[in-house]
């Protein structure tokens, strides 16, 4: 297995991009190919020469504040949109970034291409809950969404959650402010009559307070919603812990029955780190491209790699794509959502 890295994208690149790459490269039984600024790269590889670690080289980068669309058609050989290519042309079996996301999103429709069936390719990220790990989609690929959309976002949401999470016949929640059919706004009523016509397992809808509580599998909602509630959970994250470490410096005892729990302590910290999820794969694209936050250091890189190969391993494009293309609505359905565009 081969995995293009853009080691320029993210906000510690390329220092903390070529330390995950070779924690990665270490760890587990892939080739690493590092995309962007060869003297840079191997001033931060220093004496480490890895065999299974490579490096291609190319000039360009795109920054978090450039247009997308606009710095892909300026710059061409910018490292996400080489590294990307590197998977069209079969180089690499999966590109990884934590640089923009909406250059990643770009790059990855333009070269790799949308399955058959998917209007908006969407992003899965994975939320630590009470029964196990949680996916959500869509965490910010598409602020606009129409019903069918949601639907779309479900039916992959649920076959990621099958076949490369292990979960047996996932239980898909619709993210609303009311459990009952009739709550929500239009997008979401309308999603939910769409949904209870689709062969997953459709949970019905489900409040923000229940999202942890392993009540459902994969929870659904658009990404302007999403993307603000990863947001606010990584920020809840950070000060539970906070709190957590006042509290038990606030006395000679609880000092002393935080060092009995700090084993504890630090597994609940681990739970709660972003981290440790690595990055999330933009589902509905020809091919795997996973999305690291920008504030990614190497721990989430090597971690991404993790994401990457078992995705690879699942063989999870083709899976995806053979259950898009057998149709997911019946052909009534599908002319209705047809005649909605």
């Amino acid at each position: 297995m081969k995995i293009a890295i853009d080691a320029m994208g993210g906000d510690y690149a390329p220092e903390e991009i070529v330390k995950g790459a070779v924690e990665a490269a270490k760890e587990y039984d892939a080739e690493i190919i590092l995309v962007g600024n060869s003297s840079l790269i191997k001033e931060h590889l220093g004496d480490r020469e890895l065999k299974n670690i490579s490096i291609v080289h190319c000039d360009q980068y795109i920054a978090m504040d450039e247009k997308p669309a606009v710095a892909l058609r300026k710059k061409k050989d910018a490292s996400i949109a080489v590294a990307t290519r590197l998977v069209k042309e079969g180089r690499a079996d999966a590109v990884i970034s934590a640089g923009s996301t909406g250059a990643q999103m770009a790059s990855s429709l333009i070269t790799l291409g949308r399955l058959k069936n998917v209007q908006r390719p969407a992003i899965a990220a994975i939320l630590p809950g009470l029964k196990g790990n949680i996916v959500l989609l869509d965490a910010g690929a598409n602020t606009d969404c129409r019903p069918e959309n949601l639907v779309e976002f479900a039916v992959m949401g649920s076959v990621y959650a099958e076949k490369v999470l292990g979960i047996s016949k996932p239980k898909v929640g619709l993210l609303n402010i009311g459990t009952e059919p009739t709550k929500g706004d239009l997008l979401t009523r309308e999603a939910y009559q769409l949904l209870q016509k689709v062969p997953i397992n459709f949970y019905g809808n489900i409040e923000a307070r229940d999202i942890l509580t392993g009540n459902v599998d994969v929870v659904v909602c658009d990404g302007f919603v999403g993307n603000s509630l990863l947001k606010f959970g990584e920020g809840i994250g950070k000060i539970f812990y906070s709190l957590l470490q006042d509290a038990v410096k606030s006395s000679f005892l609880t000092k002393l029955g935080g060092f009995l729990l700090l084993s504890s302590f630090k597994e609940i910290k681990r739970k709660l780190d972003w981290q440790e999820y690595g990055g999330a794969p933009l589902l509905g694209i020809k091919g795997i491209s996973i999305i690291c936050h920008g504030s990614s250091k190497s721990t989430a890189v090597k971690n991404a790699v993790r994401v990457a190969i078992k995705c690879i391993k699942d063989d999870f494009v083709k899976v995806l794509s053979d259950f898009l293309e057998t149709g997911y609505v019946s052909d009534k359905e599908k002319v209705k959502l047809c005649h909605r565009h």
